[in-house]
């Protein structure tokens, strides 16, 4: 700021209240600092090796170097940077707000400025140019604001970065194993992060949209690694009214699955149901978009991945089929699956199928001819039902009959 008026004061009364306020700038920000302590209560500052507190040394040189620089001539005066940074870093660290920060600097400010236009009517010096000076006064305060707010971000994220990995650290154990004691193996770490112990969790997987997505906003409640390459949730007490939709919205754009609830003490169970299930969706078996729960894909969890155990079941229940052309096995194994499904007769798997009673009539009878009694055993109805199941989740031909 260029100050035209200010220009006009003669040398030697910019020369006089520069020495008054020099030679009481220790107790201007004595008095300053007394005035913060009262207004703000439990304020302690770091101390200097000399032992006074670093906050008044700065508030002195804070003083010393604006009044020095109008000595020299100099339009903007220069902010004594790096204590102020420091001292923006501490309130930071401490937890004090942003804007108490600020509030103590207007405080100190006011309180200078008081002693600055008492001097500037001592040595008479025109109200123009104090009114300038005090302009200047107040973008020199924006910049020991700036100053300070820089070293708060920087303990802000050191904070939070900290945080982070105390909260990546009560994940990993959490998630190494059954627990007899998840008071004892993660009290201490569950402390350190301010996270109050669920009686139950439901652990959950995610597939980025993209490299550099930005982290959901799940909220602190919410555990949240985003260091793994699959980014793994964990979710208090997942059954609390609310709580399903909340995660559901924070996680929009994202896809992967969210395990069974399970006491916090068997969270490792819940992630091993949402790793299968995010394997899935990988393979393109579950929709890619969106998150699932595993408790809403009983069916696809259970009977997917067996693959080879329902293959290898497959070749021996259906063997009937061998010796039956293509498309006809598939509609006979269709019919049977409605069959066992509805425990219906024909017209029940009629209607299940969209066709004909008299067609299911006469698929049911050829299915009798190729299966005979064994059809009246429950257990083979039942694995049956498993393979014919699993083979329409993977969307493959139901039947096993010789190509044409």
């Amino acid at each position: 700021m260029t100050r035209l008026v200010w220009g006009d004061v003669p040398p030697s009364k910019v020369d006089r209240f520069a020495a008054i306020v020099l030679s009481e700038s220790a107790d201007l920000a004595g008095e300053i600092l007394r005035a913060i302590r009262s207004e703000f209560p439990g304020q302690r500052p770091a101390k200097e090796e000399t032992g006074e507190p670093k906050s008044l040394v700065g508030i002195r040189r804070a003083i010393e170097g604006f009044v020095q620089q109008l000595l020299s001539g100099e339009a903007d005066p220069r902010v004594p940077d790096e204590i102020f940074r420091e001292f923006g870093r501490a309130e930071g660290l401490k937890g004090r707000s942003h804007d108490s920060l600020q509030a103590v600097y207007r405080l100190g400010v006011r309180l200078a400025w008081r002693r600055f236009a008492e001097v500037g009517q001592q040595v008479d010096i025109a109200a123009p140019a104090m009114y300038e000076l005090a302009e200047a006064g107040f973008k020199y305060l924006d910049g020991l604001v700036e100053e300070s707010v820089r070293g708060y971000a920087e303990a802000a994220a050191r904070q939070e970065g900290e945080r982070l990995r105390l909260q990546r650290r009560l994940i990993d154990r959490m998630l190494s194993g059954r627990h007899a004691d998840p008071a004892q193996a993660l009290g201490e770490r569950a402390a350190r992060i301010g996270w109050e112990l669920p009686a139950t969790v439901a652990v959950g997987v995610l597939i980025r949209p993209a490299r550099e997505a930005v982290a959901p906003a799940l909220g602190r409640g919410v555990l949240l690694d985003m260091e793994s390459e699959q980014p793994r949730v964990v979710v208090p007490d997942p059954d609390v009214a609310g709580r399903a939709d909340h995660v559901r919205r924070a996680t929009a754009g994202w896809s992967g699955a969210i395990g069974p609830t399970v006491p916090l003490a068997a969270a490792v169970e819940s992630l091993r149901w949402a790793e299968t299930a995010v394997r899935l969706i990988e393979d393109g078996l579950l929709p890619h978009g969106g998150l699932h729960h595993c408790t809403d894909r009983v069916e696809e969890l259970l009977l997917l991945p067996s693959r080879e155990l329902v293959d290898a079941a497959a070749a021996r229940c259906l063997t009937p089929l061998n010796g039956v052309a293509p498309a006809q096995a598939r509609r006979l194994a269709d019919t049977l699956l409605a069959w066992i499904e509805t425990s219906g007769g024909a017209p029940e798997v009629a209607h299940r199928l969209g066709v004909h009673p008299q067609t299911a009539r006469y698929r049911l009878r050829q299915i009798r001819e190729l299966w005979g009694d064994v059809l009246d055993d429950p257990d083979h109805r039942f694995e049956l039902l498993l393979v014919l199941r699993s083979r329409r989740l993977r969307g493959e031909p139901s039947d096993t009959g010789e190509q044409e």
